[in-house]
């Protein structure tokens, strides 16, 4: 692997910390001196805690990136109007179709332990009236997080015990979550066998398993992590009200882009009353803008929220977020789009 893409081509950072575990995704070179593995980065705290992309072949994010990077849109301007970025989300309204992502952990990575970046985006959420998600926590820590004010929904670990995964859902219920969900995408790790995280092992997701989980709450469930459009129908033969088309961050090698499936799901869920998210690396209001016009009711920001989040804490997250809206909206006045039920797939092209 040559210099350049050591880095992350998106954030510059160097080995990692994954934010939805808080483990190592990459290790150094203990073969290479310091000075060959030292890695110009932007971050100031301890090194990585943005996952990287490691330029290789199997790197699902690289191949995201260049499908977004290839999308083009055609203008649309006369009639053309200032848009409305007020979006409907599971029968509620919220200021913009951007939603804070499912992070975890992000409280335990920061030198600067006064720090708490949970609790700073769901302030950042709450100030700016988005849908904020929560990724794995613990119970405890979920409360405190919640504690904050606003709409949350939770996301669960696909956790080897069931019994695990119920009480999570029932305490979110009690805390008032909009709804909750499981990361159907998080069970392999790399050994091949089922992951463990934070010393919890994960396990299997059925369709059996699904169903239970979805008929266990009154709160609409989600299934995070849909590649495919057998997930997807899937997803909606055990219940769930929605579906995030994701691809965790890369976790599957040579994964798909996220949009590059999205409308076909779109199209397969067609009439079943399904809401459809999607993620993968949206960096900017313009990335947003081409995964709604491909079918996405929302949009999660994870990584292109997370070094403002974690250098900064809420301020600059509502600055990023902020732009990432202006941005979106910039877009869709050029071509044409009056608010976000009236996006169009036909501005698009491909290089």
């Amino acid at each position: 692997m040559n210099k350049d893409n050591q880095n992350d081509v998106v954030t510059g950072a160097s080995q990692t910390i994954d934010v939805n575990s808080g483990s190592s995704l990459m290790e150094p070179d203990k073969n290479k001196s310091e000075e060959t593995v030292q890695i110009k980065s932007e971050w100031p705290g301890p090194k990585g805690m943005i996952p990287v992309t490691s330029g290789k072949a199997d790197d699902a994010n690289v191949h995201n990136r260049v499908f977004l990077d290839n999308i083009l849109v055609e203008m649309r301007v006369i009639d053309a109007v200032e848009p409305d970025l007020t979006t409907t989300i599971l029968g509620r309204k919220y200021s913009s179709p951007l939603m804070p992502a499912a992070v975890s952990h992000l409280n335990k990575v920061l030198s600067d332990k006064t720090r708490k970046p949970m609790q700073e985006k769901a302030i950042a959420a709450r100030n700016m009236d988005l849908l904020n998600w929560i990724g794995m926590e613990t119970n405890e820590e979920y409360g405190e997080i919640v504690a904050q004010g606003g709409d949350t929904i939770r996301i669960i670990k696909p956790f080897a015990d069931h019994n695990k995964i119920l009480d999570e859902i029932k305490f979110a219920e009690e805390k008032g979550a909009v709804a909750v969900g499981i990361d159907i995408d998080h069970i392999a790790g790399k050994n091949g066998k089922y992951d463990v995280v934070d010393g919890i092992p994960l396990g299997p997701i059925t369709m059996e398993d699904l169903k239970h989980y979805a008929e266990s709450t009154n709160l609409p469930f989600i299934a995070k992590g849909v590649l495919s459009v057998s997930d997807a129908l899937k997803a909606r033969q055990a219940g769930c009200k929605a579906i995030v088309v994701s691809h965790h961050h890369g976790r599957v090698p040579f994964g798909i882009p996220p949009l590059s499936i999205l409308p076909e799901i779109k199209k397969a869920l067609a009439g079943s009353g399904m809401e459809i998210y999607a993620d993968g690396s949206l960096m900017s209001g313009y990335d947003a803008y081409k995964a709604l016009a491909l079918g996405a009711n929302a949009v999660l920001i994870g990584r292109g929220i997370l070094s403002e989040l974690l250098k900064s804490g809420t301020r600059a997250t509502e600055d990023k977020l902020k732009k990432m809206n202006e941005e979106l909206a910039e877009m869709m006045m050029y071509t044409g789009v009056k608010d976000t039920n009236s996006f169009d797939a036909s501005v698009l092209h491909y290089e």
